[in-house]
């Protein structure tokens, strides 16, 4: 070939590269090569960030030293938060080590409790020792001055390491997804805190009521002047897209339940804790027999459930499987506060798929009924059930503290798995439908409109704690540090009724992580030791004999 040639053929090769390289500057493509997807991101996540045109940055606190299994934790986050930045550039991430100053642990343990991101101590078993370590599972998104935290770590009661890492990682896409969802897009819908009817006092749900805010407009609605103006008072009531009634305690007329019966034909949403049978744990503390009687507690609203689908039935549930009931003992100093079997405490643990209760911890209940479902066209799911050692107790009963010294007889513990949150999904029927309507409306629906109820037979399961004039988070115990699952089962449950963004559907996402077995780790970690060392030792003397043999036999010709 002639030098001219050469020259020309340089040349346009040199330009063939120029054009692929402008090329491939304008077109970017990620390819996700793993078996469940987990590295591509949903449709309502994209949607979520698309149009945002500033700076959305993310401080993620899981940076430092921690045991190898939390590491994956770390990884995925950060392979998530690539994936949103890639797709958008204004989404910025940063990791930081809270401890990373030398600062003591406690006290920074203690800053982030009262910013409401309470740390996790882990003790955790790793190559045959068992070492204690702070983590710090949360990360804060900001955005237009405005921020919210996200929680990267969902530990369900009983799991294991490895499971509570592949539940946290399965939920990443979720927890941050629902978080920039928080800041991107402005609140429309509205919820009506039910008052009237003996609800539970603003303090006791206020943790929760607070986290609502974050996602929709919150008012209180009463249904007083239904008597006088019931056509004004359904009106009203239509504004809001959803009803909350939160451990009702007096009973509802029929003017008021069919104003709210008319409320579901439109459409309307509602979110039920309520009971059938009326007790108050408190009750067991304040006489001096320790001791108080459950008894059924019609609300005049057994006809209308009914017609809906379910009836919580006026007894009490009796479960092996339940949260403990902290006792103390002592005075002043020397006073301790130890934990005993409660089994009135029931926890609630879900086998089932489903976006509101899709890994999340034990749903904790206090005096919880059963719910039978009856059959009509609404679609029923029974979200939380409990445990198979169930007992189911009739009443009215007398219930003693001193049944914590009682040994449980297993033999008597077989009434199975009892319904104890049943979401309803459907057409509803009125209840009013051929019967003589209490008060008169411009318009009556018989059929309704598409929509969905949720009915849980415990008020307790909303109702956080408070003292020192601060409500509680929701779900926690300061006595035993337990964090149950009640937020996050109502927040869900809410945010699938009223959900708009499809954030729900990304719960469902499954991800699955391998992980090795620390015990077969113990077991053979000599053997793969000397497998590691001396087989590249081996291939390698193999390599070098087979060498000089082929050099020998060459030479020697």
């Amino acid at each position: 070939m002639s030098l001219k040639k050469q020259r020309i053929s340089i040349f346009i090769s040199i330009v063939v590269l120029i054009l692929l390289n402008l090329f491939a500057s304008s077109f970017f493509k990620r390819f996700d090569l793993t078996e469940n997807k987990r590295y591509t991101l949903s449709e309502s996540a994209k949607n979520i960030v698309a149009d945002v045109d500033q700076p959305i940055i993310i401080d993620v606190y899981l940076k430092g030293e921690f045991p190898s299994a939390y590491k994956r934790l770390q990884r995925e986050t950060r392979y998530l938060l690539e994936e949103f930045s890639a797709y958008n550039s204004q989404v910025k991430f940063n990791f930081i080590n809270p401890l990373e100053d030398g600062g003591n642990a406690q006290e920074v343990a203690q800053k982030f409790y009262q910013a409401g991101m309470t740390p996790k101590t882990l003790n955790v078993y790793e190559n045959g020792k068992t070492s204690e370590s702070i983590l710090f599972p949360w990360a804060v998104a900001t955005y237009k001055n405005q921020s919210t935290k996200i929680n990267l770590l969902k530990r369900n009661v009983g799991d294991t390491q490895e499971e509570t890492v592949n539940n946290s990682v399965a939920q990443l896409e979720y927890m941050f997804a629902d978080g920039f969802n928080k800041l991107v897009n402005q609140r429309s819908k509205k919820i009506a805190v039910m008052r009237g009817n003996g609800e539970l006092p603003d303090a006791f749900i206020a943790d929760f009521i607070q986290e609502m805010r974050e996602y929709y407009y919150i008012a209180p609605f009463t249904l007083d002047s239904v008597a006088s103006e019931p056509q004004k008072t359904l009106q009203k009531l239509k504004e809001f897209d959803l009803i909350l009634e939160a451990k009702p305690t007096e009973n509802y007329t029929e003017e008021e339940k069919y104003v709210l019966d008319q409320y579901i034909m439109n459409g309307g949403k509602a979110l039920w804790l309520t009971e059938s049978v009326a007790i108050e744990k408190d009750s067991l503390f304040t006489n001096p027999q320790n001791t108080t009687l459950a008894y059924p507690h019609d609300l005049n609203l057994t006809d209308f459930f009914f017609k809906y689908g379910i009836r919580i039935n006026p007894n009490l549930i009796n479960d092996i499987d339940s949260a403990p009931i902290i006792l103390a003992s002592g005075s002043g100093k020397q006073t301790e506060f130890n934990p005993y079997p409660w089994f009135y405490s029931p926890l609630a643990v879900t086998q089932k798929k489903h976006p509101i209760v899709n890994n999340i911890e034990a749903v904790k209940f206090d005096f919880a009924n059963p719910i039978d479902t009856l059959k009509n066209n609404i679609n029923k799911t029974i979200l939380l059930k409990s445990s198979p050692y169930t007992k189911v107790e009739g009443t009215p009963l007398q219930i003693s503290l001193d049944i914590i010294k009682e040994k449980p007889n297993p033999n008597l513990y077989k009434d199975g798995r009892q319904a104890m949150a049943v979401l309803l999904e459907g057409k509803f029927t009125s209840v009013y439908k051929n019967r003589i309507k209490p008060i008169s409306l411009s318009e009556d629906l018989e059929e309704g409109k598409e929509t969905k109820m949720l009915v849980v037979s415990d008020g307790n399961v909303i109702k956080n704690e408070f003292s020192q004039g601060k409500p509680k988070p929701l779900g926690y115990d300061r006595y035993t540090g337990n964090t149950y699952g009640n937020k996050e089962f109502l927040i869900n449950a809410v945010n699938y009724m009223l959900d708009d963004a499809g954030l729900v559907d990304i719960r469902s996402k499954d991800v699955k992580l391998a992980f090795l077995s620390n015990k077969k780790i113990e077991a053979e970690k000599l053997k793969w030791q000397l497998i590691n060392i001396l087989l590249p030792l081996a291939l390698l003397g193999i390599f070098a004999l087979a060498f000089f043999a082929i050099r020998k036999r060459k030479y020697v010709k």
